[in-house]
């Protein structure tokens, strides 16, 4: 028997094992308890965030013979049959809006919503997907959703709710679905890791948070290709960074160290090696953007670490601090701006390598920029090497002094010239 995928062995079976959706779960446990039920809601959020699961355990609580209950039961008939593992049920119908959402399969679902539940206390309708359904669809389940059998529930999962028709949306309890948290997921991928008893590296979990941007779906699905393609040794970094396609983060820290030194010859020695290891400069410019974000925070915020803005290692922690003392909060944030504009115009270009060299320029030489914040850049960098001059003990220039207008041309003492404006002095007799 074939091993199934992570994000399908270990989708939640109750809304107590549903991570990062707390403003949804509870609100949802809390009717169930008090029987307060609507007949049809609308779950929306980014993809792979728990929709469609939270649709699934819903079903499951109303079906469940001690239900409705928030905690199902998982032994009898509809838990069963119902369980991420399970056959499925007659009475909760799936339907995917993508392909079935004209106007006859409204009118389809119309008709058969009124017979009742073959073996379960309620029939439920998932629709997912339901931005795709037409006007035209939309408007023929508009009557049925607006005063449906007491036995028929409807639960709408999509990504864009906008798109829903308003007459539907405001006859439902809608619910926001939001990305998880990196450091929730890097709970449940380090779970899920003890539990599968394999070897992985701590570091590579936030480059699989990373990827996955806040979604469960994704993140399991980046995992689980990591642990396919793991040797004995498990997953290592190096194997994760290869496959993954991410910047090394040696490369990073030679690149910003380069910056805050203004060592040109270091910084295009990186471009280079990341050419010609085969890297996509682009990836390597979004991966450098987001580094100097986290120089940014660092440079503002001195316990960010502490506090979750910076998820890092130790080791690599105290170097991000060390680059982001060198640079400034100034520097860094218009270096940031000019690696932004930088990927806006690498978008469809047919050489990618020649425009993230003259990003690296632009970062280089704030002079030839006339904005505000290269200005600030400019000042910040004064202002650092005089700072560096004065604790080396270097005396700091004097300015000459201006010799009083009574003082002949004969003394030591050089005399300093009248600006044009000032009011001519009177010629001696």
């Amino acid at each position: 028997m074939a091993n199934r995928a992570l994000y399908r062995k270990y989708r939640p079976r109750t809304f107590a094992e549903v991570i990062g959706q707390e403003h949804v779960t509870a609100p949802l446990i809390q009717a169930l308890k008090n029987g307060k039920l609507n007949h049809a809601y609308l779950f929306s959020g980014p993809r792979g965030c728990g929709k469609t699961s939270s649709a699934r355990i819903l079903a499951r609580s109303l079906n469940c013979v001690n239900g409705p209950t928030p905690d199902p039961c998982g032994v009898c008939g509809s838990c069963v049959a119902l369980a991420p593992d399970g056959p499925g049920s007659l009475d909760v119908v799936e339907i995917d809006a993508a392909s079935h959402g004209g106007v006859d399969d409204a009118r389809d679902l119309r008709e058969r919503a009124f017979f009742a539940p073959v073996n379960s206390r309620f029939k439920v309708y998932v629709i997912d997907e339901a931005h795709m359904v037409s006007s035209q669809g939309f408007n023929a389940l508009l009557k049925l959703v607006e005063e449906p059998p007491d036995f028929v529930k409807f639960v709408f999962a999509t990504t864009e709710p906008d798109k829903v028709l308003q007459t539907i949306r405001s006859r439902t309890h809608h619910y926001p679905f939001r990305l998880i948290p990196p450091s929730t997921m890097v709970g449940l991928l380090d779970r899920i890791c003890t539990d599968e008893d394999v070897t992985i590296e701590k570091s590579v979990l936030p480059l699989v948070v990373r990827a996955g941007g806040g979604s469960a779906r994704d993140s399991l699905s980046i995992l689980d290709q990591l642990l396919a393609g793991a040797g004995e040794g498990g997953v290592t970094y190096q194997h994760a960074v290869a496959l993954l396609g991410v910047t090394d983060a040696g490369l990073l820290d030679e690149a910003c160290s380069a910056l805050a030194a203004d060592d040109g010859a270091a910084l295009y020695g990186v471009v280079d090696r990341v050419v010609d290891a085969g890297h996509d400069p682009r990836r390597f410019a979004s991966d450098l953007l987001e580094r100097l974000r986290d120089l940014v925070i660092l440079a503002t915020v001195p316990d960010a670490a502490g506090k979750g803005l910076v998820d890092a290692p130790a080791d690599q922690l105290e170097r991000m601090t060390l680059v982001a003392n060198q640079l400034g909060v100034a520097t860094a944030s218009r270096m940031a701006d000019v690696v932004h504009n930088g990927l806006v115009e690498m978008r469809g270009t047919t050489s990618p390598r020649l425009l993230l060299e003259l990003v690296c320029a632009r970062m280089l030489l704030p002079a030839a920029d006339d904005s505000q914040a290269a200005l600030l850049q400019r000042l910040e960098r004064l202002e650092r090497r005089l700072a560096i001059a004065g604790e080396g003990g270097m005396p700091a220039p004097v300015p000459t002094p201006v010799p009083p207008q009574g003082r002949t041309s004969g003394e030591s003492a050089p005399q300093a010239r009248a600006p044009e404006q000032a009011a001519p002095v009177a010629e001696p007799p």
